[in-house]
């Protein structure tokens, strides 16, 4: 069985030769790790079965400094979010950034019409993306596309978090007026990852805290499930074999079932220090697979060697029976894990296969 043929079948809930895995590495573990094993091609030397595609860069130019009040001298665009025009303060701390809001003063409709939101809907977008996708594929690779912060998140990025919560209880035309030009994007954008014929479509928004959802259940499946509901159609309408992943940190659980009646394969991270995998495989382990469940606050940094490796065996042996598990860091792997307990984390399950 090929990388690619394994990963499909785990993420297919159907027994894989072995529990596949990966990991995305915050800069400062990239250098450590390159001073480790020689080389800062981690993806390459672990043998990750993943790789991301993206469409190709924008033309566009716009001075989103104007939409901002006193710019402080720091400022660059935000890592997550740059073609939105969102912008981040240089953090105090590794790669940490504080994140700046364009539209935090908008006080209209009329305001969202007039930004130069990003222009993933021209043709030009998306040249030469089938065959960045098939060359992936023909190197037994499963190509994936990262489109996170799909709809909620990227409201709030644009117009801040408390604002946009605000928004949402008092000033809902604002609010919907927003959310579909975002989601008129994703469908776009949906559609046409779908067209490339790739494996993997990451979708998700964080909308939940540790201890419950920060959402209430009911105004989630008001305002944001429709307009996911229509990402995930215009994808699978193109492509009904596209395997459908959604992002969301914490305690998701009261909305789990809405994602499994939406299409969603794949969920991700599966925190563990507030969802357990293994009842979220209990549960909906015969409709939905999980990639993540390796905790990021909690075994990676702050757990010995023999507690990782136990972690990692046991997971596999009781969330990855039968398939199901793509077995990851909840998280990007920050500067505070140890080395020693990353490379426990790729040599036990690289040793495992698919059930110790």
């Amino acid at each position: 069985m090929t990388n690619r043929e394994n990963v499909l079948r785990a993420l297919r809930r159907e027994q894989p030769e072995r529990v596949p895995f990966e990991f995305q590495a915050c800069p400062a573990i990239a250098e450590r790790l390159a001073e480790v094993i020689g080389t800062t091609d981690y993806q390459g030397y672990f043998g990750f079965p993943i790789r991301y595609v993206e469409p190709v860069p924008t033309r566009q130019r716009v001075d989103y400094s104007r939409y901002y009040r006193d710019l402080p001298p720091n400022v660059e665009p935000l890592s997550w979010a740059p073609e939105w025009g969102v912008l981040g303060k240089t953090g105090s701390v590794a790669h940490f950034q504080e994140m700046l809001h364009p539209m935090a003063e908008f006080r209209s409709v009329a305001d969202i019409d007039a930004y130069p939101f990003p222009d993933f809907e021209e043709p030009y977008r998306w040249e030469g993306l089938s065959e960045r996708v098939r060359a992936l594929q023909r190197q037994d690779l499963v190509a994936v596309a990262a489109m996170q912060m799909t709809v909620f998140e990227t409201a709030w990025y644009l117009r801040g978090m408390d604002t946009f919560l605000v928004d949402m209880m008092a000033n809902v035309e604002f609010a919907e007026v927003l959310m579909d030009r975002i989601t008129d994007i994703r469908v776009t954008m949906a559609r046409r990852y779908a067209q490339a014929d790739l494996d993997i479509l990451q979708l998700g928004d964080d909308v939940a805290t540790q201890l419950e959802m920060m959402i209430d259940p009911a105004l989630w499946r008001a305002l944001i499930q429709p307009r996911l509901s229509r990402v995930v159609k215009a994808a699978k309408a193109v492509n009904p074999d596209l395997l459908l992943f959604y992002h969301g940190d914490g305690n998701m659980m009261r909305i789990v079932p809405d994602l499994v009646e939406l299409g969603i394969d794949v969920l991700n991270p599966v925190q563990p220090e507030c969802m357990d995998p293994v009842e979220v495989k209990r549960r909906f382990g015969d409709r939905l697979a999980q990639w993540g469940t390796l905790g990021t606050q909690s075994t990676l940094p702050f757990g010995t060697v023999a507690e990782v490796r136990e972690t990692c065996r046991r997971l596999i042996r009781e969330v990855g029976a039968g398939g199901g598990l793509l077995l990851s860091p909840t998280h990007v792997v920050e500067p505070e894990v140890p080395i020693e307990n990353l490379l426990a984390f790729i040599e036990t399950v690289k040793e495992a296969g698919a059930e110790p």
